[in-house]
């Protein structure tokens, strides 16, 4: 993230930053200090962490990463929308724009940003955006919500997916077995290989192999 120093003051606020990595969650944290000198923001490292957190406080954001042990932030995402609806939730992942963006707006979140390419100005902008009541919408997604609604015929294999499933298809393209995949996403072997006959169902592609080559072939792999 480049570097930034202005500092935004507007009322107090409670933010929990959710994401396994200690360096990222310190970073992200040092970051939106400088900027909002008097939140409280705290750090959780996993969702049921944060679901201990999300019990025992009234938080105004929260920002998530997607891929983590256990539940991921999608699995956050739905339970803070269904349970805790008036909590908005800003997602900050490595993966592209391209890949996750429009689908966890239409899940609910408040915004979607990228860390390979979020600058500490962008970032502080974002929170703001979203403290304020906003959505918060990069240009790029935006683009892409827009060519979505003029454009919702002809859908890639991999957009028909749901949000978990697309959660399975990645872990599968990049190369994981099922029983890794069940013990990262916390579910049984068995269902994963459910989520995977169903995707190779949806996607009409006989084997894993298949998955992989389509992967490859749409640049789908980090």
């Amino acid at each position: 993230m480049g570097s930034g120093s202005n500092k935004i003051f507007v009322k107090m606020s409670n933010i929990l930053i959710v994401d396994d990595h200690a360096v990222t969650r310190r970073g992200i944290k040092e970051i939106l200090l400088a900027a909002f000198p008097t939140y409280l923001i705290e750090t959780a490292n996993d969702a049921e962490e944060l679901m201990r957190y999300v019990v025992k406080k009234e938080w105004d954001i929260v920002i998530s990463d997607i891929s983590m042990p256990g539940r991921s932030g999608l699995d956050v995402l739905q339970m803070i929308t269904q349970h805790y609806p008036k909590i908005p939730v800003l997602i900050l992942s490595v993966y592209p724009d391209e890949e996750y963006a429009v689908r966890v707006i239409r899940a609910g979140a408040a915004g979607y940003l990228n860390k390979y390419y979020t600058g500490e100005d962008e970032l502080v902008k974002a929170v703001a955006c979203v403290l304020s009541g906003n959505k918060y919408i990069t240009a790029s997604t935006a683009l892409k919500l827009a060519n979505e609604v003029s454009q919702n015929i002809n859908k890639m294999p991999h957009e028909l997916l749901s949000n978990k499933e697309y959660l399975v298809f990645k872990l599968l393209v990049e190369g994981k077995t099922t029983g890794e995949i069940a013990t990262q996403l916390s579910l049984s072997v068995n269902t994963i290989a459910t989520f995977r006959s169903r995707i190779l169902s949806k996607m009409n592609i006989k084997n894993t192999a298949g998955l992989v080559a389509y992967g490859v072939t749409n640049k789908l792999l980090l």
